[in-house]
């Protein structure tokens, strides 16, 4: 069995020691692929660090987070696409809108999804989209941008069975990570609905930890709960939810 982490920040753990620790217990719990994304010129180093220590489990991917998105952002993004020809990245992410924070820059962060857009577009790789009290402003872009080259994983999703079914229609698989496993979040209702062959698995570490540890922080290797919930909503195995999600993965990674 494999299970693939399509999203996490499992680089934010520096310490050596440390990060074999995190690394031994994914391969523990049949976890053996991590995709990370950067999400500042900052992080770009830490994800390389740890893509250099681990080659066989982990793969990079660049981007600008919306969070990081100021006025400055065309400069910004100039440094972390330098790095873009020092490794091999497999996603553009992650990218996309977030209003929760701050609407200050919506229009910089529309600005700056676009162009990442187009520089995914360019190097023929997916996008992984982070959308957080912006699914409209998502939505709208992702129409405008529609071709045959636009492709990848809406990171997180927590929407509605409607929202979910757009995002598919426009060739996206959703991201599932460890809200499916709150009782009261109603995605376990939205994901029972949607086909396997729509769903990646992440956990988004060291955020958004699933039960039964939640309220800890998150590590990759946590995210044999999320397969186990999953197998549960559609009433299969784990071994299923794993084959099918990790090669939903390598047709959006290529990997």
């Amino acid at each position: 069995m494999l299970l693939t982490d399509t999203h996490t920040h499992l680089y934010y753990e520096t310490d050596d020691k440390k990060r074999i620790e995190l690394i031994n217990r994914c391969k523990e719990n049949a976890v053996g692929r991590l995709f990370l994304p950067n999400v500042d010129v900052s992080s770009v180093p830490l994800v390389f660090s740890l893509v250099k220590s681990f080659p066989d489990i982990c793969f990079p991917m660049l981007g600008l987070h919306p969070c990081s998105v100021k006025t400055d952002w065309e400069e910004e993004l100039n440094k972390i696409k330098k790095a873009d020809h020092q490794h091999k990245i497999v996603a553009i992410g992650e990218i996309g809108i977030d209003l929760y924070w701050d609407k200050t820059h919506l229009t910089e962060q529309l600005q700056a999804f676009k162009a990442q857009i187009a520089w995914a577009k360019s190097l023929k790789l997916p996008i992984v989209i982070h959308c957080r009290d912006a699914f409209n402003e998502v939505f709208d872009v992702l129409q405008q941008e529609h071709d045959e080259n636009l492709r990848g994983i809406f990171h997180c999703f927590t929407g509605s069975i409607e929202e979910a079914q757009k995002v598919i229609d426009l060739g996206f698989y959703l991201g599932i990570g460890g809200v499916v496993t709150y009782k009261n979040a109603g995605l376990d209702k939205v994901v029972s609905q949607i086909g396997l062959n729509q769903l990646v698995l992440e956990t988004d570490s060291p955020y958004l930890t699933p039960v039964p540890h939640r309220g800890k922080p998150n590590e990759s290797s946590y995210l044999i709960y999320i397969a186990r919930k999953i197998a549960e909503l559609h009433q299969t195995d784990l071994e299923t939810v794993a084959r099918i999600t990790t090669e939903n993965s390598r047709q959006i990674f290529s990997v």
